[in-house]
């Protein structure tokens, strides 16, 4: 494939579960979003500055480089900073961590389990968001 497709929208998936990965493929293939699944947030990081994403699903919970490290490392490179990110977060994860996300202005979090359609507008939102200039 010589030249790429950048009317498709790519989206990294950071996640340690393989079977969210899938998940997530699955649900976001059908919208015509290609999507790169990369196992642990090291992995994650790598394919964030390969594939140059227009989103990142990112989970918060991986036990080699956890999402808020990623995210941090994503904030500080000027290169990966305006990449909109989406947390992913298990529901039993305490309210401070929410807090957070906010105080951090990540662009949105899903918690899990979810279903398809709120993925999908989570997605939406926050593309929507990221191509619309920002006024102030």
């Amino acid at each position: 494939m010589a030249t790429e497709d950048r009317s498709v929208t790519r989206v990294v998936c950071v996640e340690d579960e393989s079977d969210m990965i899938e998940l997530v493929k699955l649900i976001l293939s059908k919208q015509g979003i290609e999507v790169f699944g990369a196992e642990g947030g090291q992995a994650g990081l790598e394919m964030i500055r390969n594939r140059r994403p227009d989103l990142v699903l990112l989970d918060l919970m991986m036990p080699d480089m956890d999402g808020w490290e990623v995210y941090q490392t994503m904030k500080a490179d000027p290169s990966l900073a305006n990449i909109p990110v989406i947390i992913v977060t298990a529901k039993a994860q305490s309210i401070d961590k929410v807090l957070g996300l906010h105080i951090a202005k990540v662009d949105d979090y899903i918690t899990k389990p979810f279903g398809p359609a709120e993925l999908i507008a989570s997605i939406e939102r926050v593309l929507e968001k990221s191509r619309t200039p920002h006024t102030h």
